[in-house]
């Protein structure tokens, strides 16, 4: 809407000596019956900091704003949910509009409205009614100084305190000055403070961008932030809006046509309310505070690596994912909708709250890999619902998708991609005296096979010949440079990814795989900014780390390349556009109780998790190939849809041949198209080469 009101809102001003002069004499000995008249806004609680003299305007507590790397807001930090504005920002008339409800003689008195305060007067004498004579000026000293004028104390004293302290005010301050700190001050419920907040939370804008109608939507709730809210009660709220605006016009603020044109506008408020990344906002409090930053008194800038687009994607894949699976035959958790921030609260007849711990769970991690940098995280199906970060704070077993290490350490001691190695029956004596023998989750071995077949197929027992081959403990070793931090226990089952991990941690590992073999730390906060935008706190990362040879971690990758083109992961490559290159492992836990996907582009590393809290069958034949992947390749389809992708490049070092894939041997002109390929190998170990001196292992299972 245009502003077509005055460039200044001082009003024609009637004298307050005049005003005096023309009240009843017996005034002032009668000031002390407002003890009982209301007040006009909510109380403050609690027992209040020391604020100083009550006359001042002091810069009341503000959020700390978690910003994306592109700047924009994903979250809120601190105890006042407020936002300051200058009243200069504003158009003219949000301003009025509070005048016109709160204080029409805003511009005419002291501080007290000795007029008002007649009215008032006479009314309780001869109506026997009682209402509010409290100024902005009053509300203000009032609410911005608790602790000094407590506006739940009725007395005629506190009254008087608040009427002295009003007047000082004005005399130390402009009408445009107690103004603007009137409108930064007062609460508009839900947590909100201030006309910023307000906008933002009801109506998805800044206040410099409110309508004259949204406006006057905002100024009728001091009086009741909750019977008024627009979101929940808008009939009522528009009501009281309307009124609003007919003050506006009786008192020269707006013209009849205005107003009515305003009037007749819906009163629309945004559906949602809740903050982008708010496990990402929650960490970043427990880091910057960490780093000596108190960002919940407010008033901080904490940049992040957050990409808002793919964070946004990554919330919604999680949710429509899991809310499929709900609907799949077989499931065994309950149905569990997604909170509604302004959705009105079920009647006592319907309403049903599932156990938490019947709800599907879910965390998504999305990291940068050659930096670390983190650019999407979301700990949980519905923050609402339950705030636990299971992206950070959630211990679960990966499954197959630590196979990936066991590979890589085979491959660092000599393994070739081409070897044939043997799914088949184990029975392995442990310390304890028990057998352990691992099965595939189809119950069938197939024998011989190559090592890139048999991680495409996820076939346990040839992981669990490997890692015994190598050593278990060379496995957590190379693990451990990778960055993962959780202990893994040494027994033969880890290599199937019994020990517990944390996704976080776990997807970073991951990114030695993606950027040459090199380890990265997690990063959350670029840096954080004070109110005068100097940089308080700027964490740098430790420095990358190798943890392998690069041409391992290109080989491995390649063999992660076949398990999403034709292996357990081809659900993600039928949603992944074809020119976006992706690798990464699936993973599924016994009972099909956890199920994973890792996986990576030449840009990202991408991680999702399911599983419900207390660990149980999610349902049966649950596998990270059909649940967890394509929740995956929705988040990597977003990611580029509107970007290009790069390549992966051989470093030196490694050679291609062409292989047999079912033979492992080199391919001739017998060798069937289908059953061609090109396998990487390290300078060295190619067929035809001189024997590799640390070749280590022998076709067929390891004896026992």
């Amino acid at each position: 809407m245009s502003k077509p009101f005055a460039s200044s809102y001082n009003m024609p001003a009637t004298s307050p000596a005049r005003l005096r002069a023309a009240l009843p004499k017996w005034l002032p000995s009668a000031v002390g019956l407002l003890a009982a008249i209301p007040v006009l806004s909510a109380d403050a609680q609690g027992s209040p900091s020391p604020t100083g003299e009550p006359w001042t305007i002091i810069t009341p507590a503000q959020v700390s704003l978690v910003l994306g790397r592109d700047g924009t807001v994903i979250g809120e930090l601190g105890r006042e949910r407020r936002l300051n504005v200058p009243l200069r920002t504003l158009p003219k008339y949000v301003g009025h509009a509070f005048i016109a409800v709160e204080d029409k003689r805003f511009y005419q008195h002291d501080g007290v409205d000795l007029v008002g305060v007649a009215g008032a007067l006479k009314d309780a004498v001869t109506k026997g009614t009682l209402r509010g004579a409290s100024t902005i000026t009053q509300l203000l000293v009032g609410n911005m100084h608790p602790d000094v004028i407590d506006r739940r104390d009725r007395s005629a004293a506190r009254k008087l305190r608040e009427q002295q302290a009003a007047r000082e005010m004005e005399r130390h301050y402009s009408k445009e000055q107690i103004l603007e700190g009137f409108l930064n001050q007062i609460s508009f419920g839900r947590g909100a403070y201030g006309i910023e907040m307000a906008a933002r939370q009801f109506f998805g804008k800044g206040a410099a961008d409110l309508s004259l109608a949204e406006a006057a939507s905002l100024a009728s709730m001091p009086k009741s932030p909750v019977q008024y809210d627009p979101g929940r009660y808008p009939d009522r709220n528009r009501a009281r809006r309307n009124t609003v605006l007919a003050l506006m016009a009786e008192q020269g603020y707006l013209t009849a046509a205005q107003a009515a044109a305003a009037q007749k506008e819906p009163v629309r408020t945004i559906a949602r309310t809740e903050k982008l990344a708010p496990w990402v906002t929650d960490v970043v409090r427990v880091q910057a505070e960490r780093g000596g930053v108190p960002v919940m008194n407010g008033g901080y800038r904490i940049q992040t690596s957050i990409d808002p687009a793919l964070q946004r994607a990554a919330q919604q894949a999680l949710t429509s994912g899991i809310a499929d699976i709900e609907t799949r035959p077989g499931f065994r958790g309950q149905r569990c909708a997604t909170e509604q921030a302004n959705a009105p609260a079920p009647s006592a007849a319907n309403a049903r709250t599932p156990r938490v711990d019947a709800c599907l769970e879910g965390a998504v991690v999305v990291i940068d890999p050659t930096s670390g940098e983190v650019r999407a995280l979301v700990g949980g199906r519905d923050y609402a619902r339950s705030s636990f970060n299971r992206a950070i704070d959630g211990n679960r077993q990966p499954g197959s998708s630590f196979k990936a290490f066991v590979y890589a350490q085979a491959l660092s001691q000599g393994l070739t991609a081409s070897a044939m190695v043997a799914d088949t029956a184990l029975r392995i004596r442990l310390d304890n005296g028990q057998i352990y023998s691992p099965d595939n989750a189809d119950n069938e071995f197939l024998g011989a096979l190559t090592v890139r077949e048999a991680l495409t197929r996820s076939r346990n027992p040839v992981a669990v010949q490997l890692a015994m081959s190598v050593g278990m403990d060379s496995v957590t070793a190379l693990a451990r440079r990778a960055g993962l931090r959780a202990p893994i226990a040494p027994y033969p089952s880890s290599a199937l990814g019994a020990s517990v991990v944390q996704p976080l941690d776990f997807v970073a590992a991951y990114a030695s795989f993606d950027n040459g073999g090199v380890s990265v730390d997690p990063r959350f906060i670029i840096k954080v900014e004070d109110r005068a935008g100097r940089t308080v706190f700027a964490p740098q990362g430790s420095p990358m780390r190798p943890a392998m040879d690069p041409r391992v971690a290109f080989i491995m990758r390649d063999m992660l390349r076949d398990v999403v083109e034709r292996g357990t992961a081809t659900a993600l490559r039928r949603i992944v556009p074809a020119r976006v290159p992706v690798a990464g492992k699936t993973g599924t836990t016994n009972d099909n109780t956890d199920v994973w996907f890792v996986g990576m582009t030449p840009e990202l590393v991408t991680g999702v998790w399911l599983g419900f809290d207390k660990p149980a069958m999610i349902a049966p034949g649950a596998a990270g190939g059909t649940l967890a992947a394509p929740i995956a390749g929705q988040i990597l389809a977003a990611a580029y849809a509107s970007r290009a992708s790069g390549a992966w490049t051989p470093p030196p070092g490694v050679v291609s041949v062409d292989i047999d894939r079912a033979t492992g041997k080199p391919a001739d002109a017998s060798t069937p198209a289908d059953r061609r390929y090109g396998e990487w190998f390290l300078m060295g170990t190619e067929p035809g080469a001189l024997t590799w001196t640390m070749q280590l292992f022998r076709v067929g299972p390891i004896g026992y």
